[in-house]
């Protein structure tokens, strides 16, 4: 569960991260970047995609400069997976969320801009 976030920095059960972040259900990687900073391609998506979830839930950054390519966009929908694209402070609470309720999510977040 997401703890807490602010700009730059973001609390994943205790652990703090100040670089972007993918949550899935058993882990946290905090390596995750993409291709182009403010862009999110098919690619930045590649071990997402690997095992889809249910739900994506991305986080655009504190004032949602970070867009989802339309290509991005099919792709998800093409293997079923649920788009939610929002301000990254309103993705952490739709993140906490949906994990409570059970589906299987995973969240890419953009912790500045």
């Amino acid at each position: 569960m997401i703890d807490r976030y602010e700009f730059g920095e973001i609390v994943i059960d205790g652990q703090t991260y100040r670089s972007d972040v993918l949550i899935f259900p058993d882990r946290v990687d905090a390596t995750w970047w993409r291709r182009e900073g403010h862009e999110l391609a098919v690619v930045d998506l590649k071990e997402v995609l690997a095992e889809p979830p249910q739900v994506l839930v991305v986080g655009t950054g504190r004032y949602g400069r970070m867009v989802v390519l339309p290509e991005t966009e099919q792709a998800l929908s093409a293997h079923q997976v649920q788009l939610i694209a929002q301000p990254t402070d309103v993705a952490c609470k739709t993140f906490n969320q949906m994990a409570s309720s059970g589906r299987r999510v995973v969240a890419a977040l953009h912790l500045t801009c």
